[in-house]
């Protein structure tokens, strides 16, 4: 009886921390994300069948989520701190026709027109921080005012210059083949500068102190200033990160496409806030995680163009996104309650 005990007594225990392990899984803010990738994914394999996992299927929603998803890792950041930025969709377009202006109607180096547009992602994102900190407006009015204003200096600059609301770029093959190339015919290598983005995003919020400072920020922005966190400097190193991220994006279109417009990003601004929502990160701020914002991007891009491979008709991809939408908060409110009553029996 006492050996039978003995025996059965590891396997309890092992079968009880397997147990709280699990638990704990699913308090983390990426793990309804997770489920919804998980069930989204295989929603569409079987309507799809195996056009929809072939080398061509996978590519049609990697090549979208990797654009969007360099863009949402920034905007999620900002939210978890309790900020905004709509002003990508005005970014995006002014880097790829700088980039395209300098290098393809001026015929600068395009080392000099990359380093440009870049700039110009820096340069506004510097902007809002500034206004943030200084007006203590709103950031969603104050980056809605910086998108008109960059849309407004772009049209008018484009036009002036090159006489038309586009302007063509054939780059070498060097830079083609670093920004704006597909491997295989088929994937964009922006998808491999997305993965290096995500780890980036991933040391800054969840390895390095900064990370720490983010979360605060998003808690109660007094209170992180009073303690002692530079609460003016990480917002403006935030929007500055947003606008850099945002003027790659608009750069490596302009290389792959080979052809810039004015109003060129316009989805972005919408389509990226819901991936990072999709993903996990709270409306009110104070909580997320780069993998959950991996998780969104990659389950808004499947639901994008996954509808294209199903006998679904593609005027419903909306509805079924703002389902998500709905969906994703709803479950972000449950895990986050979830993750309180947790932490509260810790505690006890």
């Amino acid at each position: 009886m006492n050996a039978r005990n003995d025996v059965l007594a590891p396997s309890a225990a092992s079968g009880g921390h397997a147990k709280a392990t699990i638990g704990q899984l699913s308090r983390r803010p990426e793990a309804g994300s997770l489920l919804g990738l998980i069930a989204v994914f295989v929603f569409f394999a079987l309507l799809g069948g195996k056009v929809f996992l072939s080398a061509a299927g996978y590519a049609s929603w990697l090549n979208v989520a990797a654009e969007i998803g360099i863009v949402a890792l920034p905007i999620g950041l900002l939210m978890i701190a309790g900020e905004m930025d709509l002003s990508i969709g005005a970014v995006i377009p002014a880097s790829s026709l700088t980039v395209a202006i300098l290098s393809g109607h001026y015929g600068f180096p395009e080392i000099v027109g990359i380093s440009a547009g870049l700039g110009v992602g820096l340069i506004v994102g510097f902007f809002n921080g500034y206004l943030v900190n200084r007006t203590r407006v709103p950031s969603l009015i104050v980056t809605i005012g910086s998108m008109f204003a960059v849309m407004g200096l772009t049209l008018g600059f484009t036009v002036l210059i090159a006489g038309s609301t586009g302007v063509s770029l054939v780059p070498s093959p060097t830079v083609k083949a670093i920004l704006g190339d597909f491997i295989g015919g088929m994937f964009q290598v922006t998808i491999f500068w997305w993965i290096l983005f995500a780890v980036g995003f991933f040391c800054l919020l969840h390895i390095s102190p900064v990370g720490n400072w983010i979360f605060a920020l998003g808690g109660d922005k007094v209170s992180a200033r009073n303690a002692g966190i530079p609460t003016d400097k990480l917002t403006i190193a935030l929007y500055m990160l947003s606008g850099f991220s945002a003027a790659f994006v608009g750069v490596s279109q302009v290389l792959v496409y080979q052809s810039a417009q004015v109003l060129g990003g316009q989805s972005f601004i919408f389509n990226s806030i819901m991936c990072v929502v999709i993903g996990g990160v709270l409306l009110t701020g104070g909580a997320g995680s780069v993998v959950g914002i991996v998780f969104g991007t990659l389950t808004f891009a499947i639901v994008n163009q996954g509808i294209y491979f199903t006998g679904i008709d593609p005027n419903l991809g909306s509805v079924i996104i703002g389902a998500l939408l709905l969906l994703a908060v709803m479950m972000n409110d449950k895990f986050r309650l979830m993750a309180m009553s947790y932490a509260a029996k810790k505690k006890k």
